[in-house]
């Protein structure tokens, strides 16, 4: 009978036995297996998390108590515990649940969560509200390890430390986050523990559980059974925690044991659990970063349902940049890569496995990432900082003061820029135009296409100016391939296609789908035109101008329109003094939720079809239709 069937909260979870839970534990991994195969997903830090979290549900009063997770990639157990078992099979489809951690979703998602290193920031400031508002709940915190190389972890570790606050921070510790654990905190903790064991300490348990002797006997002897060892350098202990582990984080009846005395201690503590990223699915366990983010799968085999590559497939942007950094690094030793913990996810593991003297991986620290390139550019490197845009975000203060004001030319690829799909409004890369190209004497460049790319990055890295490159997710067009990369004309763009009664002002991914509502058009007797504005900073203000003055033009972006290409659009001519009729097509002002990319670009009116269908709209009382020829 299964147990699962009789769960919707902590409370149902509460009526079971502790013998019971590995069995439930056992319920909720194959739910996640085969709920990931059929959606993608993330399937190894889950499975790994599960038996944690079950246990946290078990012994704290959720959803009164709160458990904040620094990612929600780890959650997906928490989802299927708390009342959303059902419904797990819709896990990030359009109008399914969330991949993540949402607010509205459930009673029980006390802080969204999409990136890494924020719940302990989230989780000292409700210990701080429930202090000052006089209530008695309990706060935990839920950390990977991988956050743990995160800047504001440790911002959040000093104020907590320093307020003194009842506070239960878990380090989940799987021994690697997204790929290989890096940073001296790594090696520390790797020098704990052997690979997916950990280690017996029974006397410096005993040496260090000595020294709180009003705890008791009993204590000592739970602790040392949950094999709760002294952490060498009293790095949390001097920074105001009280440190136990590590513990064997799928031991169930000894990891509920051990929460429920720390439950209650006063004070900041903190509880070092040890994972195993894909627990209870080998597949997952003997590749867990393929399986980080995985696609559909065959369960049976682990294998991809995207079935092998055809010949003459397109290739991904990720790939071609990783490609084409490359080979520009082949040419000049100067330059260098530098990943926040994505080298796979990036394109950025070519380079690493080229040239390791050159790549650096600084961890989940994007400010960090970009600081640490300027610095590189001010004593004479090339440095190429790969960052998702949506997680670009984090860095704006350090592009601003460090690199634009200071001039230094930094090139910033961001990866995933546009809609997503199933990771939703957490990952969507739609800001990143409208936030850099407000800043002074940086290049804002917008590939067309998989070859455009190549030609762009060559582009940045010559331009000797500050420049951010932004690409979408996914295979590229299919467009042929330039031999080399060359240079492109910076602020330049291109008329593809000559319009008489319409132009669209295109960029980025948007361009190949305006390319095929022109032609749309054209069937429909309305001569439009297309023109490849390449860069949002500089803006070709002699081409926007010029194709103004020829009469309406459309600009199309996968941006927001507040600040975004559309807007830079308007403001060149409304300083140039040009009344003119635009149209925008671009994000709107609002967050975008999850789906298959193609169906909410559909939604959005970006595809060609949508594109075509409101040129119409809008130029009907203008121009009639023609006779197509």
């Amino acid at each position: 009978m299964s147990l699962l069937s009789g769960i919707r909260g902590s409370e149902d979870i509460k009526k079971l036995p502790v013998s019971a839970l590995p069995k439930l534990a056992a319920e909720v991994r194959k739910l996640i297996i085969e709920g990931v195969s059929r959606t993608g997903g993330h399937l190894a830090s889950s499975l790994g998390a599960a038996d944690l979290i079950l246990s946290l549900h078990y012994i704290f009063d959720t959803p009164r108590d709160r458990i904040v997770f620094d990612t929600g990639h780890q959650a997906y157990a928490h989802k299927i515990l708390t009342g959303r078992a059902d419904k797990f099979h819709t896990i990030r489809t359009r109008g399914g649940l969330s991949g993540f951690l949402k607010r509205y979703e459930s009673e029980y998602d006390a802080f969204g969560a999409g990136h890494a290193s924020t719940a302990l920031s989230a989780a000292a400031g409700m210990a701080a509200a429930r202090d000052r508002l006089g209530a008695s709940y309990r706060v935990v915190a839920v950390v990977a390890d991988g956050a743990m190389t995160g800047g504001m972890t440790w911002e959040a570790m000093q104020n907590v430390g320093q307020l003194g606050t009842d506070l239960l921070v878990v380090l989940n510790d799987n021994q690697m986050f997204i790929s290989q654990r890096v940073g001296r905190l790594g090696r520390i903790l790797t020098k704990l523990l052997t690979l997916g064991t950990v280690q017996s300490a029974e006397r410096k348990a005993e040496l260090f559980l000595n020294r709180f002797q009003f705890w008791g006997k009993k204590i000592l002897r739970v602790a040392k059974r949950a094999r709760v060892m002294f952490f060498p350098g009293m790095i949390f202990e001097e920074m105001g925690f009280t440190y136990f582990g590590p513990v064997d984080g799928h031991n169930i009846a000894e990891l509920t044991e051990v929460l429920g005395y720390v439950k209650d201690l006063k004070g900041p503590v903190l509880l070092h659990v040890v994972t195993r990223k894909g627990r209870g699915y080998e597949p997952a366990e003997e590749a867990p970063t393929e399986f980080h983010g995985a696609p559909k799968f065959d369960v049976e085999t682990g294998l991809s349902a995207k079935g092998p590559a055809s010949a003459g497939q397109a290739p991904t942007f990720t790939s071609v940049f990783g490609r084409t950094l490359a080979a520009l690094a082949a040419k000049d030793p100067k330059i260098c890569a530098i990943t926040a913990a994505m080298p796979e996810g990036t394109g950025l593991d070519l380079f690493r496995d080229t040239f390791p003297e050159r790549y650096y991986d600084v961890g989940i620290a994007e400010e960090h990432a970009v600081t640490f390139a300027a610095g590189l550019a001010a004593d004479g490197m090339k440095p190429v900082v790969a960052i998702y845009s949506s997680f670009m975000q984090r860095s704006f203060d350090q592009v601003q003061h460090d690199i634009s004001l200071q001039k230094l030319p930094v090139v910033i690829a961001m990866d995933r820029a546009g809609i997503v799909g199933e990771d939703g409004p957490t990952h969507h890369g739609v800001f990143d135009i409208s936030l850099f190209r407000m800043l002074p004497d940086v290049v804002v460049m917008c590939p067309a296409d998989e070859n455009e790319l190549q030609h762009m990055l060559a582009t940045a890295l010559s331009c000797g100016r500050p420049s951010l490159l932004r690409y979408p997710r996914g295979k590229g067009f299919g467009v042929p391939m330039d031999a080399a990369p060359e240079a492109l004309p910076v602020g330049k763009g291109r008329v593809l296609v000559k319009g008489t009664d319409i132009n669209f002002l295109a960029i980025g991914s948007r361009v190949h789908p305006a390319l095929k509502a022109a032609a749309l058009l054209k069937a429909k007797g309305v001569d439009a035109g297309v023109a490849d504005m390449r860069f949002a900073k500089p803006l070709d203000a002699g081409l926007v101008k010029l194709l103004a003055a020829a009469g309406p033009v459309v600009t199309v972006e996968d941006n927001s329109l507040a600040g975004g290409f559309g807007s830079a659009v308007l403001e060149c001519l409304n300083d140039a003094g040009i009344q003119a009729r635009v149209l925008r097509l671009g994000i709107p002002d609002s967050y975008v939720e999850q789906g298959k990319p193609e169906e909410i670009y559909e939604e959005l009116g970006l595809t060609a079809g949508k594109m075509a269908e409101a040129a119409v709209s809008w130029l009907a009382p203008k121009i009639p239709a023609k006779p197509a020829n």
